[in-house]
């Protein structure tokens, strides 16, 4: 039997908390009743809801630095001191220390400028991102499970048992809310079919 998902002010550990699936939406909103820092991804969020249930309180910093000219800018360079960007001058920086063309910034190293910001963290340099992008920093890791409901829709599509609904998509958006609003794991099945077949009959 599946929990139907609470509300968050009913809510009382973040053992509870996690069971259930929350738009990243929904953890700004939740952050923000709450008074902590709402800026990041979900991992983030996550994070500092993670702190609040412990009792610590993670309030966002004010990013105010003096910025060095790109001139200066050396493997030495503070993220937060260079005006730091994912944008053609800092492509090209990074295709000349990597020499690799066309370069492309990788899901983990914008998951680490993300967290640099919300920590404010004035100690990250362009060679830290240089080793986050060489897999050799563990600083942050980019979080997949914001992309579980595209791996669900997949799932849900590659079986050939759904084949017979006339719209898939709707089908597993019914599936997914079902799965979403519980404290069961955010995964396609072939029984979660079978479970709810009457319900996508009526499609």
């Amino acid at each position: 039997m599946m929990a139907q998902r609470p509300a968050f002010d009913e809510i009382r550990s973040y053992e509870e908390f996690i069971k259930y699936y929350w738009y990243r939406t929904e953890l700004v909103e939740i952050c923000k009743k709450i008074g902590i820092a709402h800026g990041g991804v979900k991992k983030d969020l996550n994070h500092n809801i993670a702190e609040y249930f412990k009792g610590n309180i993670v309030k966002a910093t004010p990013e105010k630095e003096q910025m060095i000219s790109s001139g200066a800018i050396s493997l030495d360079t503070p993220l937060l001191a260079c005006n730091f960007s994912f944008n053609t001058k800092f492509r090209t920086y990074f295709s000349n220390l990597t020499r690799v063309a066309p370069f492309k910034f990788t899901a983990d190293m914008a998951t680490a400028w993300r967290k640099v910001k919300a920590d404010h963290d004035t100690s990250f340099t362009i060679q830290d991102m240089l080793n986050v992008y060489k897999g050799i920093s563990t600083y942050a890791k980019y979080d997949s499970s914001a992309c579980e409901w595209n791996r669900f829709l997949k799932d849900f599509c590659a079986d050939p048992i759904n084949d017979k609904f006339k719209s898939k998509l709707k089908a597993a958006a019914i599936l997914w809310r079902i799965v979403r609003d519980s404290d069961q794991p955010k995964m396609y099945s072939h029984t979660l079919v079978q479970d709810h077949l009457k319900q996508l009959e009526k499609l």
